[in-house]
């Protein structure tokens, strides 16, 4: 039984998807042989897809047109490619017949006609090349739009085509020239050129074309000093009149809306007159074209940017067109007049005169074959008639409710097929994503090419970046009514008064807020207010100038403790070092090192352990120093105090209770410490309103009052310590510290003094700095103002370090 009988008889019949392509502008009807219904290429099976292609473009010369053969065979591909799928149209065969309409469009609206007229119900694929007059592919639109015959076109992007109330059954796999026109538009924007002229070509392209190109500019603030337009059969005068209106322009930035046989005309003009240095900018029929740039010998183009269709890549597409011999089974007419053309040769039985020089064998190979036809620079308009077969064959295998097998009882009307392909999403193997938008267009895609020069006048086209509007796929058309435009991002809405509450004004939101949503804690809107950022975290760290510095002059106290430390460890045994317990002093010397070292533990990104012991080393380190220099202030003031002699006043102030003193007084604060670490310790917190556009990690103390407690502590010392060097500032000069002590915790209380207003009122890192710069700084005050003096006169006045010069019998 023939395939064809497997259909129902009723409400069934078959589908035919007609790729009409490469129309010439020639008028002269091609008398073909046979009649003009009988397609050049076909093939059985269940449903029919249909091609019109214009394989000859004049039937009295013969002359073929190889891109009309490399449609067809990307068309075959696809049918082949889906039959052979067990995915799409499973247990359904695809067949096509294939039309030549020999570039005339008398002869393709018959052919239309024949097929509209026929038995069978017909779905329909327009398409057209760029040089194709828009009227001939509105011509065949209208007249299957009269049958809601489905139209896709892979070449014809005339925004005019996507009005439904004209063409309501046409769609297409490429971008309609509207949005090019508004890419061109924002990407002059873009360059921030907002003086530009245009020239355009006088047709349907061009003009309709440009004149979307200067309405988006407008809205984007960009000003037209002219624009002109022309066509490659003007005459001369009308070309020089636009060179002149260039040549006489402010303008650097051209915009160049021309078809490529137009571009073709105006580049040898100007390259008589020597045209350069403007910047032009240009659609996709001519910004990628290569002869173009071979034309361009005076580099008037040099680096001209525009919009292009993205290249593509299917597999195993160039082989299929490449292979040739799968023509011979199909058609043998065409096979042989195509073979004949391409290998210049004819075959035995129609070689009848003697004047052709070579014979075919149908064997040639196609290895050293170099014409259009072994030309895949066309691979992305193949790929558009690709993915429009592939629509298709979508549309059907829904309609067909097609899992395992299809259900093929169901009727098949038109316009089912017509709503069923608006609504189709898939992505092709290659990943590249169809579908349609409700005027039958599909997203808009374009690469951004850029004429760079390189060595020997050679041009190479790069990509330097895309150009993408998505389209919003819908299943159906919502009309808009309403009072008030939604608010942009960063707005929010105030009710107008008196008026309903769907009318509303739009205000700028707070600064923490997006669309007055607040942003979450630990992020910040951005500038447009349409997104929320992460914060930049902050804290003293030690990259960066400020902690380097402290943290060098750290590490430089340290080292200064340590060398006077061992300078008093060599020189152990003079009177100067031996004198006021020298034990009092290694003990001061070790607690300066721990006092210098401990400032180290509040730069860094704060931490449980971190925090803790920052505070706690700091104040027990420095309860320890304080407590140092109080016993040897203490034993100085006892000393000279107690003049009675016998008196064992002395004896409550010796070596041993001294060391008792500075551990009693140490333990003190270690208690202290240890219930503040009990109680609440301190902790690492994120600081979100020191800065509205920061984090700050700092340290949260946990109790106030332990904290407190740990300074007054040592405040309470410090005073003690003050008040005893007071009193014992006159005793004798040689044997006295005191006066030296004095001097230092006056130092010492003047810095922690002024730490307080200076630590509450600094924001984020710079009150960690200011407490680290206290430590430092009451550190080194008493470093110098006790243990300068004894090394100065240890290292430079020896004579003086003796024990009768200690106790004031030797000259001063």
């Amino acid at each position: 039984m023939p395939s064809t009988q497997k259909w129902p008889e009723q409400g069934w019949a078959f589908l035919q998807l007609l790729l009409v392509a490469c129309f010439s502008h020639s008028e002269e009807i091609c008398k073909r042989r046979g009649d003009p219904e009988n397609p050049q290429l076909s093939k059985n099976g269940d449903i029919i897809l249909g091609g019109m292609f214009s394989f000859h473009s004049s039937w009295k010369d013969r002359k073929d047109n190889y891109i009309e053969f490399q449609f067809a065979q990307a068309m075959r591909f696809a049918i082949e490619e889906i039959n052979n799928s067990s995915d799409l149209l499973p247990g359904v065969s695809l067949g096509y017949k294939m039309y030549d309409t020999c570039g005339s469009i008398a002869r393709g609206i018959k052919v239309a006609l024949a097929l509209v007229n026929g038995n069978e119900i017909f779905s329909a694929v327009i398409s057209g090349k760029k040089k194709t007059p828009t009227k001939t592919i509105c011509l065949y639109c209208s007249t299957l739009s009269i049958y809601i015959i489905l139209c896709i076109s892979h070449f014809a992007t005339c925004a005019c085509l996507s009005d439904k109330t004209k063409y309501p059954s046409f769609l297409r796999t490429i971008p309609s020239d509207y949005y090019q026109s508004r890419a061109l538009a924002h990407l002059v924007k873009y360059f921030g050129w907002t003086w530009v002229g245009a020239i355009r070509t006088n047709d349907d392209y061009g003009n309709n074309g440009m004149a979307t190109f200067t309405e988006t500019a407008q809205q984007l603030g960009i000003c037209l000093e002219y624009s002109v337009s022309f066509f490659r059969t003007d005459p001369y005068e009308k070309i020089q009149k636009i060179i002149e209106t260039i040549k006489a322009s402010t303008s650097k930035v051209i915009i160049a809306f021309l078809s490529h046989m137009d571009m073709d005309v105006l580049i040898n003009k100007l390259s008589v007159h020597g045209l350069t240095g403007y910047q032009w900018v240009g659609s996709e029929s001519w910004i990628s074209d290569s002869q173009i740039a071979a034309m361009d010998i005076h580099h008037i183009l040099d680096g001209a940017i525009g919009l292009s269709i993205p290249k593509a890549h299917v597999s195993g597409l160039k082989e299929f067109i490449l292979n040739v011999k799968s023509l011979n089974s199909s058609n043998n007419e065409l096979f042989i007049e195509f073979w004949e053309t391409l290998f210049s040769c004819k075959f035995k039985e129609l070689n009848s005169t003697a004047e052709n020089p070579r014979e075919c064998t149908g064997h040639e190979d196609m290895t050293g074959v170099q014409n259009s036809f072994t030309d895949m620079s066309l691979m992305s308009i193949f790929n558009n008639v690709y993915k429009g077969v592939y629509a298709v064959a979508h549309a059907l295998h829904k309609i067909l409710s097609c899992n395992e097998t299809c259900n093929k009882n169901v009727q098949l009307d038109p316009f089912m097929i017509l709503q069923r392909i608006l609504k189709i999403y898939f992505k092709t193997k290659e990943g590249d994503e169809v579908y349609f938008d409700e005027n039958g267009d599909p997203a808009a895609k374009y690469e951004i090419i850029n004429w760079q020069p390189r060595k020997n006048s050679i041009v190479e086209f790069v990509t330097v970046g895309t150009f993408v509007v998505v389209i919003v796929h819908l299943s159906i058309q919502v009309p808009v009514s309403v009072c008030s435009e939604k608010c942009p991002p960063g707005t929010r809405k105030v009710l107008q008064k008196g008026r309903p509450v769907c009318c509303y004004d739009c205000i700028r939101c707070a600064d923490d807020s997006v669309s007055c949503v607040r942003c979450l804690p630990e992020f910040w809107p951005n500038q447009k207010k349409d997104a929320c950022i992460k914060k930049e975290a902050v804290f003293l760290s030690y990259e960066e100038i400020m902690g380097a510095l402290l943290t060098a002059a750290s590490l430089f106290g340290t080292c200064m403790t340590t060398g006077v430390a061992l300078i008093f460890f060599k020189y152990r045994k003079t009177p100067i070092v031996r004198a006021n317990n020298s034990e009092l002093s290694f003990l001061l010397l070790f607690s300066l090192t721990l006092c210098f070292l401990c400032s180290l533990t509040f730069i860094g990104q704060p931490s449980e352990w971190s925090c803790m012991l920052r505070h706690v080393a700091f104040g027990i380190t420095f309860v320890l120093c304080i407590s140092c220099v109080l016993g040897k202030t203490m034993v100085v003031l006892v000393a000279f105090r107690t003049s009675r002699p016998g008196s064992n006043v002395m004896k409550w102030f010796g070596p041993a209770q001294q060391r008792l003193c500075v551990t009693g007084f140490t333990l003190i604060q270690v208690f202290i410490c240890v219930i503040w670490l009990t109680i609440s310790p301190p902790f690492p917190f994120k600081n979100f309103k020191e800065f509205k556009d920061k984090i700050t990690l700092e340290c949260a103390l946990g109790s106030v009052v332990g904290y407190w407690a740990v300074l007054g502590y040592i405040g309470l010392l410090s005073l003690l310590c003050f008040i005893f060097a007071f009193l014992a500032r006159k005793l004798p000069d040689n044997f006295n510290e005191a006066k030296f002590i004095t001097f230092s915790m006056l130092i010492f209380c003047a810095v922690w003094i002024t730490f307080i207003p200076a630590y509450v009122s600094s924001p984020g890192k710079f009150s960690v700095a200011v407490e680290i710069f206290a430590i430092l700084a009451s550190s080194f005050g008493l470093l110098i103002c006790i243990f300068f003096p004894k090394c100065y006169i240890i290292l430079l006045k020896p004579e003086r370090n003796t024990k009768k010069n200690m106790m004031g019998k030797g000259a001063p």
